[in-house]
């Protein structure tokens, strides 16, 4: 288990994944985490492939952080939220520059979760943290492993309060979770994360 107080200035970036009652959850995380902060954060939440996402309007009036959706090619800013817009999935690429992909579902989901967590987890490597919410299916768990793998942090929702298990329990089962917190309590680790005053970078 990675104690808390190592966290402090180590996190460059945060992923965070959700289905089924993610919004709910999101509604919880994202408008805690303070404007200083300089952390990344990218957020992967299974949508209608067939009609615009109403997310960043949702989001941009109940945060202190910039919300945006992420666009093909475009540089990393820090301190800002990305959603993977409908029917992309969101990487991270080599250099801190954003990369949309039109490739094939994964777990019948595009976006996908593990797409996200696996290509921020070869970027941030343990400078990574990795949150998985609640949701129906399985999409995530593989990626949490990653980031795992790579040293990263990584975070479970406790299963009990999620409004569809599923997501989580497949996570979890891969024994890939440094936490499993209750939505308040993942909170409050985000915004300690998000207010620390980071180290320097990894070579890219």
């Amino acid at each position: 288990m990675i104690p808390l107080q190592s966290l402090g200035g180590r996190i460059e970036a945060v992923v965070i994944g959700a289905s089924a009652g993610g919004i709910e959850a999101l509604s919880v995380l994202l408008p805690a985490l303070p404007a200083e902060s300089t952390v990344s954060f990218f957020v992967v939440l299974h949508l209608p492939r067939d009609r615009p996402s109403l997310l960043v309007h949702l989001f941009e009036r109940r945060c202190a952080l910039p919300v945006r959706e992420a666009e093909d090619k475009e540089p990393v800013t820090p301190g800002t939220i990305y959603f993977a817009p409908p029917d992309y999935h969101l990487l991270v690429e080599r250099g801190r520059q954003i990369a949309l992909s039109a490739d094939d579902p994964v777990h019948y989901s595009r976006p996908s979760i593990d797409v996200l967590f696996e290509s921020a987890a070869d970027v941030y490597g343990e400078r990574l943290l990795g949150v998985i919410l609640s949701g129906a299916n399985e999409d995530g768990a593989v990626g949490l492993a990653a980031v795992h793998r790579a040293r990263g942090v990584t975070i479970v929702q406790q299963p009990g309060e999620t409004l569809m298990p599923q997501m989580v329990v497949s996570a979890l089962q891969r024994g890939a979770a440094d936490f499993v917190l209750p939505l308040e309590q993942i909170a409050d680790l985000l915004q300690t994360v998000a207010m620390a005053q980071p180290c320097s970078r990894l070579p890219t």
